[in-house]
This record gives structure tokens, C-alpha cells and sequence, in this order.
């Protein structure tokens, strides 16, 4: 038997949760992932109702915050990476606000 990675299924998130020091993804096999809500400047600095704003995106390959500007992929979870946003890119998005 032989596989291919075009026939592996990618996990899929069907629900978000944010607390004030974690981000927590719920994927549809089951699994949850939780990272530390400090990986994602933006969500950190995002008011509790801007955080709660989130849309699954993608087919739930993605969410997006659409009041924090902020996309994070599942896979991007998965591989434990935090934002690769620049810190001018950050600080110009924070006095924005």
C-alpha cells in the first residue's frame, strides 16, 4: 500500500477559543491544539470581543480575525509556528489602534 501526500485528509478546525494567555483550536478529528496566545501579538493585544470575532476560513484550513487583522493557518498550528510578522509590521498595525 502506498500513499501520497495529496490523499492525506488536512485537519480541519471547527471551533476557536481565546483566552487572555492561550489560543485553543479545536480540529474536527477530535484533536485540540493550544498555543500560547503571545505567538500572535495581534490576538494578544486584541480586545476580549475582538478575539471572540473569529471566522473559520478555507473550508476550516484557516481562521481569520477580521478586527485584529490576523490569519492563522491549522497548519501553521500544527507545525507549532508562531507569527512571522515583523516587529515594525506589528508596531505600525499597534499605533494604528
Amino acid at each position: 500500500m502506498s500513499s501520497s501526500a495529496e490523499n492525506v485528509e488536512r485537519p480541519r478546525a471547527v471551533g476557536v477559543r481565546v483566552t487572555p494567555h492561550e489560543l485553543a483550536v479545536a480540529l474536527e478529528d477530535g484533536r485540540t491544539i493550544a498555543v500560547p496566545l503571545a505567538w500572535y501579538p495581534r490576538l494578544a493585544h486584541a480586545t476580549a470581543e475582538e478575539r471572540d470575532g473569529w471566522t473559520l476560513i478555507g473550508g476550516g484550513t484557516g481562521i481569520h480575525w477580521a478586527d485584529a487583522d490576523e490569519d492563522i493557518s491549522v497548519d501553521a498550528l500544527l507545525q507549532g509556528l508562531p507569527s512571522g510578522e515583523s516587529r515594525a509590521s506589528f508596531e505600525r498595525w499597534l499605533a494604528r489602534r
